[in-house]
């Protein structure tokens, strides 16, 4: 079964999420690099989701998501599909709330990804991501087991424990000027962007996509939603070919623009944080630092949060930075 849409995306629903998946994912570090507030032109301030639960953000989301379900439903257990973070940290969710998970993965993600995934204790089904369709196969082992379908980023329970990460930022630095976050399928941005606003109105929210992954760069400039080829890109979290429904319309009316960063200044910009701030940052976690560190940004943009948003790095692509 899929869990209905039952409400929009508010600060209260944030803060909801926050108390409900208190005691699961961590509350992550802040950090500043003074080498990278030089080439950077300003003071940024990294919300460094890369020592999360599962090394993504994506434990906030799935934990309040599982935590919603109804409780005479919630033991039918739950499916989702997703190319790694998603994946890891449904698998975790599941597990505190002490039920089974099925996951979908495409067969070419991070082998990293896949054996962590069945390490938290899941049952990980593959397909082929050019010719099947991850959606289809999971509604279809949900219907067939009575699971719960948690979908990856367009669903408001997801999108509201995404943005308990904002959240915790301006909780600790609530005098910022920018706020810069991947997208993907726009559940991390909707659901910041929303916190963001709220909080500190006049800040400015700025997502970031690889070139070769810019449905919502496009999409954004079209006024709709705009979908793309299957993308080319190192960033294997941000291969979303279109924005979601649900969070396409919130970052129409909350962020200010999307940028777009090369390859090649994610892999500089992965080496930066690696080699300067011991940060380790898979792509898709580095494209937000990527478009600061390359003065992407407005200059009237001082004082700038950054979400890191992963840190699984597959270990045969970490060895060819040095490349």
């Amino acid at each position: 079964m899929s869990a209905a849409v039952s409400s929009e995306v508010t600060l209260e629903t944030i803060r909801d999420a926050a108390e409900r998946i208190r005691g699961i994912p961590h509350r992550t570090p802040v950090m500043r690099s003074r080498t990278f507030n030089e080439r950077a032109g300003a003071e940024v301030f990294f919300k460094c989701e890369n020592f999360q639960r599962g090394g993504a953000f994506k434990i906030r989301g799935a934990t309040n998501f599982l935590r919603s379900i109804p409780k005479d439903v919630l033991p039918r257990g739950v499916v989702a599909y997703s190319s790694g973070n998603h994946a890891q940290a449904v698998a975790i969710a599941a597990a505190s709330c002490g039920v089974s998970a099925t996951i979908v993965m495409p067969s070419d993600a991070p082998r990293s990804k896949i054996e962590a995934t069945r390490g938290y204790g899941a049952k990980v089904v593959t397909y082929d991501r050019a010719k099947e369709d991850r959606e289809a196969i999971g509604r279809r082992i949900a219907e067939e087991t009575g699971a719960t379908l948690a979908p990856p980023y367009d669903h408001p329970w997801i999108i509201a424990g995404q943005g308990t990460a904002a959240l915790e930022l301006l909780e600790e630095v609530p005098d910022l000027d920018g706020l810069v976050v991947c997208v993907g399928g726009g559940g991390l941005i909707a659901g910041c962007s929303t916190a963001a606003k709220a909080l500190r109105p006049s800040i400015r929210v700025f997502g970031v996509e690889p070139e070769a992954g810019n449905d919502t760069y496009l999409s954004f400039r079209a006024g709709k939603r705009v979908t793309i080829p299957h993308p080319a890109t190192s960033a294997d979290g941000l291969m979303a070919t279109t924005p979601g429904a649900i969070t396409f319309p919130i970052v129409q009316r909350l962020v200010d623009d999307i940028l777009l960063v090369s390859e090649v200044e994610i892999r500089q910009t992965m080496v930066f944080l690696l080699t300067r701030m011991k940060i380790l940052a898979e792509p898709s976690g580095a494209v937000s630092a990527a478009a600061v560190l390359m003065r992407k940004l407005p200059a009237e943009c001082r004082r700038v949060g950054v979400v890191i948003s992963g840190g699984n790095v597959d270990l045969d692509f970490l060895k060819t930075l040095g490349d």
